[in-house]
C-alpha cells in the first residue's frame, strides 16, 4: 500500500508501508492512501489529482474542533486526532482491508 504524507510524520506511524512525504517528490499517481493536516488542505487539492489513484482513501489529522469543520467540505475520508497518532497504525491496517490492497 501506497501512502502519500503531506504532514512530516514519525515513520513509526507508518512502518511496514511504502511511504513518501509530498515534498521529496513521489511521484505519478499511485497513492492509495493520503495523510494530511490542516496546514496543508490546499496543497493536497492542487496536487491529489497527480499523486492519488483513481481510488484511494484520505486521512485528515485533526488538531482541534475546528479542524474537522474545515475538512468537511474535501471529501476527506478518515480522520485521526493528533494526540491519538499511535493509533493510526491500527486505522491504516484497517483501510488496507477494506482496500483489499
Amino acid at each position: 500500500m501506497k501512502i502519500v504524507t503531506f504532514d512530516d510524520l514519525d515513520e513509526k506511524y507508518t512502518l511496514g508501508y511504502d511511504v513518501c512525504f509530498i515534498h521529496s517528490g513521489c511521484g505519478e499517481a499511485n497513492a492509495d492512501v493520503v495523510i494530511l493536516d490542516i496546514n496543508s488542505i490546499f496543497d493536497y487539492e492542487e496536487k491529489k489529482l497527480s499523486i492519488c489513484k483513481e481510488k484511494y482513501t484520505s486521512i485528515a489529522i485533526i488538531d482541534d474542533a475546528s479542524d474537522f469543520d474545515a475538512f468537511k467540505n474535501f471529501g476527506i475520508k478518515a480522520w485521526i486526532k493528533r494526540e491519538n497518532l499511535s493509533d493510526l497504525p491500527n486505522l491504516l491496517g484497517e483501510i488496507k482491508k477494506r482496500m483489499s490492497l
